[in-house]
């Protein structure tokens, strides 16, 4: 069964352009040093001191449009950003912080293969006791920022602070905790008082809430709601020389309890790694295995509930940008990637007897809804 891939723009602003961007707003980079890194700066900001990047995990531009009543703030403009893919927080932010694609930061999921030890890590929650030392291939644009003589901040959860992923996909900041939204509100105005600094404030709780109740359950609405008052304060609190934008990782859409599809035991026969999300699995497959038969056996399963792709149809449709030799191994032989609002479930450990627990938000594919992130400029970026 043919299928026709859909490609990946790669000339259009997205999560990457963020923070060289802002370096090129601050006064510490320019054009000639951006394209010296291989950086993209993309977004036109006004000339800034300092700058605050609020980044609200999983706040889809479409979601946040359906609910525009209840974000008067968030929504003052219609600006948009493409997230990248997959659109999963690890991937997705690694190339806020690094300027890069996924090919080229090497964090291509949720979860990943490792092709030294030969098993899946998972590479949000594992850094700490799997993900092993240098599997971050470039450095973070905090390291950069410090070597330019802006002071790098990262605000926010106490529980983040000490983890491995901070350690890394946050690496060269310095990071103040503090637990609420209003308190990380006031730890980026008071960063921002003073001298140069980069601030980068991270908001989970939306994208926590969504995966639990769904984002158009009121809990999400209500908490889209107190965020928005809490970024408008942002807004009127820091100087006015302080720039301020606002965006997130990826988009979020609710999945049907029957759009749960059990992933069929014969298609994972030869398969020796699943890793990703539901919505966007890799499939590293045993040495000897007809990788094509493989795909079109996924192909005639699924139908047009997802794009079913070999490695290398995903690497020429530019679905991990450019990808370098150290990171091939790591993306999946088999890549399938939820069309619609499907998820396709390894179930194969869990208990028959019992039914399995299932995200009502997800998220990870390339829908609208994922990729789609809003763009709010305020503070001295307002234009």
């Amino acid at each position: 069964m043919t299928q026709s891939l859909p490609t990946a723009p790669d000339d259009s602003a997205n999560l990457a352009d963020v923070l060289p961007s802002c370096l090129v707003a601050l006064g510490a980079a320019d054009a000639a040093w951006v394209r010296a890194n291989g950086l993209e700066a993309r977004i036109a900001l006004r000339p800034a001191r300092s700058a605050v990047v609020v980044l609200v995990d999983g706040l889809g531009a479409g979601a946040l449009g359906a609910r525009a009543g209840h974000a008067r703030f968030l929504t003052g403009t219609r600006k948009r950003l493409r997230s990248g893919f997959p659109t999963t927080t690890a991937a997705a932010l690694t190339t806020l912080t690094t300027g890069r694609a996924p090919g080229v930061h090497g964090v291509v999921g949720y979860s990943g293969w490792n092709p030294d030890t030969r098993t899946v890590m998972n590479l949000l929650g594992g850094w700490d006791s799997e993900v092993p030392a240098g599997w971050l291939l470039t450095p973070t644009l905090f390291t950069e920022a410090a070597a330019l003589g802006i002071d790098p901040v990262v605000v926010g959860p106490t529980r983040y602070r000490t983890s491995g992923m901070t350690a890394n996909v946050l690496g060269g900041a310095r990071y103040v905790a503090a637990d609420g939204i209003p308190e990380r509100v006031d730890a980026a105005i008071a960063e921002t008082a003073g001298g140069r600094s980069l601030v980068y404030l991270y908001v989970p709780e939306l994208d926590s809430i969504a995966h639990k109740h769904g984002w158009q359950s009121d809990r999400w609405t209500a908490a889209l709601e107190a965020l928005d008052g809490e970024l408008a304060r942002l807004d009127t609190g820091v100087a006015r020389d302080v720039g301020v934008l606002v965006t997130a990782d990826h988009g979020i859409l609710d999945v049907p309890a029957e759009s749960n599809v059990t992933i069929a035991p014969e298609l994972l026969a030869d398969v020796v790694g699943v890793a990703g999300d539901p919505r966007c699995r890799q499939l590293t497959v045993a040495p000897g295995t007809d990788v094509p038969a493989l795909v079109e056996a996924w192909r005639a399963a699924v139908g047009k509930r997802a794009w079913v792709a070999s490695k290398d149809e995903a690497i020429d449709a530019n679905w991990f940008g450019p990808v370098s030799e150290q990171v091939l191994p790591r993306i999946g032989d088999v890549v399938v990637v939820a069309r619609g609002s499907w998820a396709f479930n390894d179930d194969r450990d869990l208990d028959p007897r019992r039914t399995p627990s299932r995200m009502v938000g997800q998220h990870g594919a390339m829908t609208d809804e994922e990729t789609g992130v809003p763009l709010r400029l305020a503070g001295a970026f307002a234009n």
